[in-house]
C-alpha cells in the first residue's frame, strides 16, 4: 500500500463534500478531532499520500481528482493543510486535460459504500479553504534547511520526539478514543520510507511556485492560520492573496493555535470552515456570486 493512494468518506452523499489533503505527514492520522467537531454536517473526504519519492505535485493532483470521481465526489470544497494547500493549488487549477498518467487509488477503511463512477470525469471545487497553508513559501530557504534537517536526522531521533508529542497529545485528547487511535496511528507510521517522503514533499515545496495559479483563480478562496505559526508566516499569506488573487473573500486568524490550526483548535476551525461553506451557498441560491 506505500504506493497507493487511500482514502476514506464520512458522511452521507447528500451533505456537501469537504475534501481535506494533508500536510507533510501525509495521511489523516492528525484530523479526527476536526472531523468530529463537523457532527456530520459535511461529507468528509480524507486522503493518505503514498510513500513516494517520485510523484509531482501534478501527480498527486491528479490522483486525487482520479480517485475521487471514482468515488462519485465530482464537486466539493478543497480544505488544503500546509503541504496539502500545494497540492490543492494543482486540483484547482484551470483545464486539468488528462495529467501525466493516472496513479492507482485503492478504497481505505470506512469509505461509505457509495458506487465508482462508471465514466471518467472532472472534480470541481467550490471553494479552497488553505489551513496554515500558503501560495509559494514565503521562505524558500526555510523549506531548503528543514528539508536537510529532516533528511539527516535519524529515525532513533524523530522515534523519541514523536513519543513526546505521542504523550503530550494523549492527555489531551484523553476523552476521545478515535482522536486517540489517530495518535497511535501517526506514530506507528513514521518509518525511514516515510521520513525520505516527508524530504521529497519538501523538495516540492521549495521548487514549487503556483502564484499564477492563484492570480486566475475565481473561486472563494480563504485563509485559515493559528496565531503562532513559525512553519508559515500568516501576515506573508495573507497579504499576498488580498492584493492578487481575485477569489480572495477573507481569512480567520485562531488566536490559540498554531500551524496545525485543524489539529490544535478543532472545535473553532470546524466552526469557520462550515460558515464559509454555507456563505457560499446562499449565495449561490441567490445568483449572487
Amino acid at each position: 500500500m506505500e504506493e497507493t493512494l487511500q482514502i476514506r468518506i464520512h458522511g452521507e452523499a447528500s451533505k456537501p463534500a469537504l475534501v481535506y489533503l494533508p500536510g507533510l505527514h501525509g495521511d489523516w492520522t492528525l484530523v479526527p478531532a476536526f472531523r468530529l467537531a463537523l457532527a456530520g454536517r459535511v461529507r468528509f473526504v480524507e486522503f493518505t499520500y503514498p510513500r513516494t519519492l517520485t510523484w509531482t505535485l501534478e501527480d498527486y493532483a491528479d490522483a486525487i481528482e482520479e480517485c475521487l470521481v471514482r468515488h462519485g465526489i465530482t464537486r466539493g470544497w478543497v480544505l488544503g493543510e500546509s503541504f496539502g494547500s500545494q497540492v490543492a493549488w494543482a486540483l484547482v487549477r484551470g483545464e486539468r486535460g488528462e495529467g501525466r498518467g493516472r496513479k492507482e487509488c485503492a478504497a481505505g477503511v470506512g469509505v461509505d459504500g457509495s458506487s465508482l463512477s462508471p465514466l471518467p470525469s472532472h472534480f470541481r471545487a467550490d471553494g479552497l479553504i488553505v489551513a496554515g497553508g500558503f501560495v509559494k513559501h514565503p521562505f524558500k530557504w526555510g523549506v531548503k534547511l528543514a528539508g536537510r534537517f529532516a533528511h539527516g536526522l535519524s529515525l532513533t531521533w524523530l522515534t523519541r520526539l514523536l513519543f513526546f508529542y505521542a504523550k503530550v497529545s494523549r492527555w489531551r485528547f484523553r476523552k476521545s478514543a478515535e482522536v486517540l487511535a489517530g495518535i497511535e496511528e501517526f506514530v506507528a507510521r513514521r518509518t525511514e520510507l516515510d521520513k525520505e517522503a516527508v524530504v521529497h514533499r519538501l523538495r516540492l515545496v521549495a521548487a514549487n511556485d503556483p502564484r499564477p495559479i492563484a492570480r486566475r483563480t475565481g473561486l472563494p478562496v480563504h485563509h485559515l492560520s493559528g496565531l503562532w505559526d513559525p512553519v508559515v508566516p500568516w501576515p506573508f499569506v495573507r497579504g499576498w492573496l488580498r492584493r492578487e488573487c481575485p477569489g480572495w473573500r477573507g481569512g480567520r486568524l485562531v488566536l490559540t493555535a498554531d500551524h496545525n490550526v485543524l489539529g490544535t483548535a478543532p472545535r473553532q476551525s470546524a466552526e469557520q470552515v462550515l460558515a464559509w461553506m454555507e456563505v457560499r451557498a446562499e449565495r449561490s441560491a441567490s445568483g449572487v456570486r
